[in-house]
């Protein structure tokens, strides 16, 4: 006789949010980029981004430290290849075409500083619809500009829509 399987029930799935901006960045984006990802954890997001340094590392290691979930979307085509503070590795061996696949995987994206890597995931992100927030930033039409950390989470989080499908 078999036993009974368990009941598994579904859950609310998270908003997933991407941090993106510069590789290397200086002490000011980075202390700016910690604050966002330890408010996307406060908030129950999980935090996205393109999984190396300087933005990305500063936004994941914000996260760890508040306890949220951190993705990397790997530009590499190893697993070990990011940044210290990563729980899952998305190994892409896509170089800066992985850029898509992070905006694609984002409900919403905030843009800490930036070069032009940044530039792409933004303008990807804003041809699909998805909410993009500037904090020391490109200023581009259809991004929402954010004066503080908090206020750039507030912003993503309050545009992001309720299906996680944008309208």
């Amino acid at each position: 006789m078999n036993a009974p399987r368990p009941v598994v029930k579904a859950h609310s799935r998270r908003n997933q949010i991407a941090v993106i901006g510069l590789a290397a960045c200086d002490p000011v984006n980075r202390e700016l980029a910690v604050r966002v990802g330890r408010e996307i954890a406060r908030g129950g997001a999980t935090l996205l981004s393109g999984g190396m340094g300087g933005v990305m590392e500063a936004a994941s290691l914000g996260a760890r430290e508040a306890g949220g979930l951190v993705i990397g979307i790997l530009p590499l085509g190893e697993r070990h290849t990011g940044n210290a503070y990563l729980d899952v590795e998305i190994v892409t061996n896509l170089g800066h075409a992985r850029n898509v696949v992070l905006a694609h995987s984002a409900d919403a994206l905030i843009a800490v500083c930036g070069g032009y890597g940044t530039l792409s995931e933004i303008a990807v992100a804003l041809k699909l619809g998805k909410p993009v927030v500037g904090l020391n930033s490109w200023t581009i039409d259809g991004m929402l500009q954010a004066e503080n950390p908090e206020q750039a989470v507030q912003l993503a989080m309050a545009r992001i829509h309720p299906t996680g499908r944008q309208p």
